[in-house]
């Protein structure tokens, strides 16, 4: 059996991605209470019924203090009886998630006539901390609509070979924040700025012209070039460590240009191996 847990922030998305489970073959469990899951995913791994062989499980912030804590007890002793587990862990920026939650005028479960919402928020950080300290993959939703968080999740979780790296290459601009979830973060703001051109101005990194302008630097292709040594020489030992998921981010002002560009680049080069690739442009969606 393969398990995964998918836990979050209330409005990150949570039911989205356990959806996208059930889509890709998975059967699954929302808000199914800590102490009844060894027992039920043992009971259901011994009853040797192929519906069963992947599950996800939905835990959420409803628990009573210190229980989360056993969390890592309780995965270490399912790993015991031969049942593999993920952690996806989904977040969003507290301004996002008051936003979702304003707009669909929802109640965070948290929340009461004595803790307004942000409050509520804070809390749930707290005492989903356990299970983000133990997660596998982490998935920052802020800047991600529905459509895009399937398709990650497809791409993440939804391989033949668990044992191979995927990688995620993110455009994005400084102006809107760094990505939580990266792992690398590269910084493209030093190079020649197609904004600067006006013929240039309103295109994006995918088109040919910004390219012809970028590659007309060597200073572009150094650093591309830096970053493809970098990642070749260092991805394999990520692998061996048990590494499953990387995220790239490459960054410039806006997010238009230069990082589109080198996001394409970097997708293009390791693409043609073995490894799965996933290119995302946070600021052209």
């Amino acid at each position: 059996m393969k398990l995964i847990i998918v836990s979050g922030l209330s409005g990150s998305g949570k039911s989205i991605a356990l959806n996208t489970l059930e889509d890709i073959g998975y059967y699954c469990i929302d808000s199914l209470p800590l102490f009844l899951m060894k027992n039920f995913v043992e009971a259901l791994s011994g009853r040797g019924d192929s519906r069963f062989a992947r599950m996800a499980i939905g835990v959420d912030s409803r628990y009573r203090a210190g229980e989360l804590d056993e969390f890592e007890s309780l995965l270490a002793g399912l790993e015991q009886q031969g049942i593999s587990s993920q952690t996806l862990f989904l977040e969003a920026d507290d301004e996002t998630l008051i936003k979702r939650y304003s707009e669909t005028r929802r109640r965070h479960p948290l929340s009461d006539n004595q803790r307004p919402l942000a409050e509520a928020i804070h809390l749930e950080r707290d005492t989903l901390a356990p299970l983000l300290d133990k997660a596998d993959l982490r998935i920052d939703t802020s800047h991600t609509n529905q459509h895009q968080l399937r398709d990650l999740i497809k791409f993440r979780i939804d391989k033949d070979s668990p044992s191979q790296v995927s990688l995620l290459f993110e455009s994005f601009g400084f102006k809107r924040g760094v990505p939580r979830d990266a792992d690398f973060v590269y910084d493209a703001r030093c190079l020649p700025n197609p904004y600067w051109e006006k013929s240039l101005r309103s295109l994006s990194g995918k088109n040919p012209a910004v390219a012809a302008f970028l590659e007309s630097h060597q200073d572009v292709l150094s650093y591309k070039q830096d970053i493809i040594k970098f990642l070749e020489r260092w991805i394999p030992c990520f692998a061996a460590d048990g590494r499953s998921y990387l995220t790239v981010a490459i960054g410039c002002t806006g997010g238009q240009h230069r990082s589109v560009y080198l996001a394409e680049q970097l997708s293009s080069h390791f693409g043609n191996g073995t490894i799965s690739v996933l290119t995302r442009h946070r600021e052209l969606t």
